[in-house]
């Protein structure tokens, strides 16, 4: 058994097509089982097919992810409430889902879990966007009704909360 090995590489035409904004580089990269190729970059997740498309997301809109041990399949649920899966091929999971873990936690200034009427909870999250810039975000379940004027007061209080606590106008 090797003492080291090579982390997968990304491909040069696959890396030529994710346009990454200057100062950005790709950190790691994984083979997917269906020929596409995922990279964390250290602004945004990145997915190339061979067929030409890319999906670029930034780490602020990852809610949260998974990874399987033994099927090599990280499922990522976004912020937006839609869910995806990366099946992993070959060695990489591992070195690819801790930097997946690592550029959201790094994107996540400071957050509270807010308890709402009825026992539901919300997320208020203060988070840096790709750019750089804090964007508060509001996450809760799929009844989450901002409308309720007891819900906003609750959401918006939090808000206000985790803002001044980063020192930001309220």
């Amino acid at each position: 058994m090797p003492l080291f090995t090579r982390r997968p590489s990304l491909p040069a035409a696959i890396r030529t097509r994710l346009d990454l904004p200057s100062g950005d580089r790709v950190l790691v990269a994984a083979e997917l089982t269906d020929g596409r190729w995922a990279g964390a970059a250290r602004r945004s997740l990145y997915v190339a097919g061979p067929d030409g498309d890319v999906l670029r997301r930034p780490w602020s809109d990852v809610d949260r992810a998974s990874l399987d041990p033994e099927t090599s399949a990280i499922t990522i649920s976004w912020v937006d409430g839609s869910r995806a899966e990366l099946a992993l091929a070959g060695p990489g999971a591992d070195p690819f889902a801790q930097a997946l873990r690592e550029r959201v936690q790094a994107s996540v200034v400071h957050s509270e879990i807010v308890v709402l009427p009825g026992g539901s909870e919300a997320r208020v999250a203060l988070r840096r966007d790709e750019g750089g810039r804090l964007v508060s975000q509001v996450i809760g379940s799929a009844g989450l009704d901002l409308a309720d004027p007891a819900v906003a007061a609750r959401v918006d209080a939090a808000e206000a909360r985790v803002r001044s606590a980063a020192g930001l106008a309220v």
